[in-house]
């Protein structure tokens, strides 16, 4: 399995490249790349929030507890004093960050139905509608935004896959096909519940056609082809070639 540092490289090097083939097509603008590198980032790390302790379960959770906070704070904050309100948001921090870690560690497994195509869908529509509903994205750009969480997320799963075959010994190690699955065999429950979950974000998300009609308006042979990549941009020697001045252009 690879380690943290591993994903995080390899999440943050498919997000760049992800997002320089969507600008290159003008599926996105170029503002827009940092924000969707950083969503395929948070994808590669995400299926490892089923490990106890690990760095982002821990991670997910504390966000979690401030956007609880963040939550408590704007709806209470004209009903309450001073005091009372500050230990209603210490113990919101404190649920949410211990009591509901603990519990959701106690309800997970390492490599369970967070380490499937299932997960992956499942976290890419909840971005979606995350987008759509809660930071007022537009359509196209929530899908978007759904699409590199996805994205990392299996970027994680088939990195986790690689590092179940060990080349120099010529084997397979015993975890290959735990993370690259559609579901999780081994607890039907859990894949059920998270079935019903990704059902019920697809119905909540907004319609995915702005994100189709874009996708089919892309003149994608003008620009996958190699030489109309590379064409796109310019070589060091046409910057050094149109950095010269014109001598033609000098009087004496």
């Amino acid at each position: 399995m690879a380690n943290f540092n591993t994903h995080l490289f390899i999440a943050t090097t498919a997000g760049v490249g992800a997002a320089l083939v969507a600008a290159n097509v003008h599926l996105i603008a170029y503002r827009d790349m940092p924000w969707l590198i950083f969503l395929g980032t948070l994808g590669g790390l995400l299926p490892d929030i089923d490990a106890s302790n690990s760095r982002p379960v821990k991670l997910l959770f504390n966000v979690l507890a401030f956007m609880g906070i963040a939550t408590m704070l704007h709806k209470f904050k004209d009903s309450y004093p001073p005091y009372p309100l500050l230990l209603m948001l210490a113990g919101t921090y404190l649920f949410i960050r211990y009591a509901m870690f603990a519990l959701f560690n106690a309800l997970t497994v390492h490599r369970g139905v967070f380490h499937s195509l299932l997960a992956a869908l499942f976290f890419a529509l909840l971005m979606t509608c995350i987008s759509s509903r809660f930071l007022h994205w537009d359509a196209l750009h929530a899908w978007l935004n759904g699409i590199f969480v996805g994205l990392g997320f299996i970027v994680h799963l088939v990195l986790d896959e690689l590092y179940s075959v060990d080349l120099s010994n010529s084997r397979i190690k015993s975890s290959f096909g735990t993370a690259l699955k559609l579901f999780n065999y081994s607890n039907m429950t859990a894949s059920a519940l998270m079935t019903i979950c990704t059902m019920t974000l697809y119905w909540m998300a907004p319609s995915p056609m702005p994100l189709v009609k874009v996708w089919e308006g892309v003149q994608w042979d003008n620009y996958l082809t190699p030489v109309s990549f590379l064409k796109a941009y310019p070589w060091p020697s046409e910057l050094i070639s149109a950095a010269k001045p014109d001598k033609s252009l000098n009087c004496k």
